[in-house]
């Protein structure tokens, strides 16, 4: 695997990494949905491959909304290869076929609404059974989180430095709707009021891709004096292409429009800051963010 992950409880995973980490955060593939762009998905994967990416995904890797008893089914929406008896199953032999070529850059996975509503509904845990199935097969560690958890990024500084730093994610896939305004944004508010000790809040869910910066300030009893930091809050998108057009079909009839399709990069780097006039010295874990939308 390009990082490892040690597990401390169902939904809390740290990683040791050293002074510079490049992240490739994803959310709502789909990828068994026929509108699933699995052009670009591949692209993004295979340059995550090149650049020695960890990819994460948070939230409905897959769409299974074609199983028996689902009312949402619809025989448009089920790809030729899962249209059989076997519907659950040929989904998840045919994902780690597809997936094996970054099995060791795959290192965790949450939940979405899709996979715990097939979970609820045909008492299967269709993520879980992919993940073990993947690791069997490849020898990988990819680590299964929760629909909200926590991943923890220790980064060591280089040989015969001091002073490393840690990076902490919060992830929770969604609730609610996005909002033709408000695009979701109105939920890193809320997350905000019941979170704390974070440096990156993470969404997925409504479709939408953004990244802001949320400033916040406490009391340092032992300074004396008032510090402040930035929250990174990101939304990444999803790789179902449903409007097409707007021809019609269940998002179209909604009156939703276009969504962008990708993720983002999140290159973690541990720094020294120097400032003769305040006489800073220090070290801090810088993150970057980029969306990830075009083909590379």
């Amino acid at each position: 695997m390009i990082i490892n992950l040690e597990r401390f409880g169902s939904n809390v995973h740290v990683s040791k990494v050293g002074p510079k980490q490049l992240f490739l955060l994803l959310s709502d593939l789909h990828w068994d949905n026929p509108h699933c762009d699995r052009d670009l998905l591949k692209n993004h994967l295979d340059e995550a491959v090149r650049r020695n990416a960890a990819i994460v995904v948070n939230g409905d890797f897959f769409c299974l909304m074609q199983g028996k008893g689902d009312p949402r089914r619809s025989k448009d929406d089920i790809r030729p290869e899962h249209n059989n008896g076997r519907y659950l199953d040929s989904i998840i032999e045919t994902a780690v076929e597809w997936f094996k070529p970054y099995a060791k850059h795959l290192v965790l996975l949450g939940y979405g609404n899709h996979e715990t509503g097939v979970l609820k509904h045909q008492e299967t845990d269709i993520l879980r059974r992919f993940a073990d199935l993947m690791n069997y097969q490849n020898g990988t560690n990819i680590q299964v989180g929760g629909y909200g958890g926590i991943l923890s990024v220790l980064m060591d500084p280089p040989v015969g430095k001091n002073h490393g730093r840690q990076y902490v994610i919060h992830y929770f896939h969604g609730s609610g709707g996005g909002g033709v305004v408000t695009k979701g944004v109105i939920q890193d508010q809320r997350i905000m009021a019941s979170v704390e000790g974070y440096n990156c809040t993470w969404q997925g869910h409504v479709h939408e891709l953004y990244h802001h910066i949320n400033m916040v300030h406490r009391y340092d009893p032992h300074a004396r004096k008032i510090v402040q930091r930035y929250i990174d809050q990101v939304r990444t998108s999803t790789y179902k292409e449903e409007w097409d057009g707007g021809v019609g079909g269940f998002h179209v009839e909604k009156g939703r429009g276009p969504k962008p399709l990708g993720g983002y990069w999140l290159q973690l780097e541990l720094v020294r800051l120097r400032g003769r006039k305040e006489k800073v010295d220090e070290t801090k874990v810088v993150s970057d963010f980029t969306a990830c939308t075009r083909m590379y």
